[in-house]
């Protein structure tokens, strides 16, 4: 501690608040701590071994506040929504007018665009990613607010980032809520590699009849090439791990119900009020919400049969497939970007997010620096269609193809994967059906329809 104070403040030492508290800590800063709960203060400054003499646990806001050097930084880690108003209400007759407040939860970026821009002080909105391992030994930063905001905390969220080749992963997005809106997507293209992954699993496990462990050596396999990415990597671990209590397979003791705090929907819906369509994801917030209901499920398999049958799908044809649903997913995520970027007036730095998603995040992958260098070179590009990822779809999207036929024929449910396929076929469909859907809305609403000789709101015959 200063005799000024701490550099910096942190309320909220929950799993991800208490590691990044401790992440600040150990990169050298001295940080006023404070929980809504104090017996939580106290266990975690119990904790805190060596890094104690740069923590200071307080009891009431007044002390917390009192702790911090002026002007004050206090970083929020707690839930989304109301409970950030209220937090920032509670706080602010304790501030003078120029302390900052930043948020480093996973809000909805509207909320931290109004958060920015109300009348409460400044304020910036930063997207954290990484879990809990990366808030306490490095995350992906991604900012959202005015420069000069950034710029007071700028030193201690690149300390703390995790960093690729000494390059830190953090990064001001832009103005207002980009950097929610930027975390927002990253969780977005999580759900959806993560259901891809989920869907080869299910072959290899329904249809070949692989055991968990055999299962996890064919992605550790995977994870030396060109699919090398956290996401490989933990399910090949997960898939070889046992359950502590019983000795079985972990995979097998796990309830089939996928959780979800909302950041997939999020980005679900905002997509469609961008245009900005992103089937793979869709497929995947469809696929948690369907995993839920257990008991219908078990209905239908009464009534109707199992669905997976037995199929042996080549572990290649697996793998490429799964290498163009992840640049599917990438696509899409990077669309979405550009078009918040369109309607809401933000410079988003496009290669420069797939780079600070390198290291850190939940997504990162070695395809990023490609990623990054494609956007680079092809910026407002959709990234399947540039030089590299364009090359990559054409050896893969044959067996991306297969696989999704495979499993249609033999009952084995790949919403993610079907979805980027049809994606994919879309985008290079020149002329496509659309001109039925809007025959039919003339006919039905006289809505009109633009002639292929270039003559707007024109009708049908029915017209009369």
């Amino acid at each position: 501690m200063t005799d000024t104070g701490a550099r910096i403040g942190l309320i909220g030492l929950g799993t991800m608040g208490a590691a990044l508290a401790s992440n600040i800590a150990e990169k050298g800063f001295d940080i006023a701590v404070f929980n809504r709960t104090t017996q939580v203060t106290r266990d975690f400054a119990a904790a805190a071994g060596d890094l104690s003499a740069r923590i200071t646990a307080t009891e009431s806001l007044e002390a917390f506040v009192a702790a911090i050097a002026k002007p004050r930084a206090i970083i929020l880690m707690v839930p989304a929504g109301q409970p950030v108003d209220d937090q920032i209400d509670a706080l602010r007759p304790l501030l003078d007018d120029d302390d900052l407040i930043v948020d480093c939860g996973n809000a909805l970026f509207s909320d931290t665009d109004r958060r920015v821009h109300d009348d409460r002080g400044p304020f910036l909105g930063v997207g954290v990613s990484g879990g809990e391992e990366g808030a306490r030994h490095g995350p992906s930063i991604m900012g959202g607010g005015d420069p000069a905001h950034w710029d007071r905390v700028e030193e201690v969220l690149l300390a703390i980032s995790a960093k690729h080749d000494g390059d830190p992963c953090a990064a001001l997005m832009g103005p207002g809520g980009a950097g929610h809106f930027v975390k927002m997507v990253h969780n977005g293209i999580e759900y959806a590699d993560m259901q891809m992954i989920a869907e080869v699993y299910g072959l290899l496990r329904d249809g070949e009849g692989l055991a968990p462990d055999a299962i996890g050596k064919v992605f550790e396999r995977w994870n030396e090439g060109t699919l090398a990415s956290y996401l490989i990597e933990i399910t090949g671990i997960v898939a070889q791990a046992q359950d502590t209590a019983t000795g079985a397979p972990l995979l097998s003791v796990i309830v089939d119900a996928a959780g979800q705090k909302g950041t997939g929907r999020w980005t679900a819906i905002e997509s469609q009020h961008r245009l900005a369509p992103v089937p793979a994801i869709e497929a995947a917030v469809v696929a948690r919400n369907l995993s839920a209901r257990l008991d219908e499920r078990a209905e239908g398999e009464r009534i109707f049969g199992a669905a997976p049958q037995p199929v042996t799908v080549n572990h290649d044809l697996l793998e490429r497939a799964l290498i163009a649903g992840k640049i599917l997913c990438y696509a899409q995520g990077f669309e979405m970007l550009s078009a918040a970027q369109r309607d809401f007036g933000w410079d988003l730095p496009m290669a420069r997010i797939a780079q600070i998603w390198r290291e850190g995040c939940i997504i990162r992958s070695a395809m990023l620096d490609d990623m990054a260098q494609a956007l680079a070179a092809s910026p407002g590009t959709n990234l399947m269609f540039t030089d590299h990822f364009a090359q990559l779809m054409r050896d893969s999207h044959d067996a991306l193809r297969q696989v999704v036929a495979q499993a249609a024929l033999h009952g084995h449910p790949t919403p993610a994967l079907s979805s980027g396929l049809a994606y994919f076929d879309a985008m290079r469909t020149a002329r496509g059906t659309a001109n039925m859907v809007q025959a039919q809305r003339d006919y039905f609403g006289l809505h009109g329809f633009v002639h292929s000789n270039g003559k707007t709101d024109q009708h049908g015959p029915w017209a009369g």
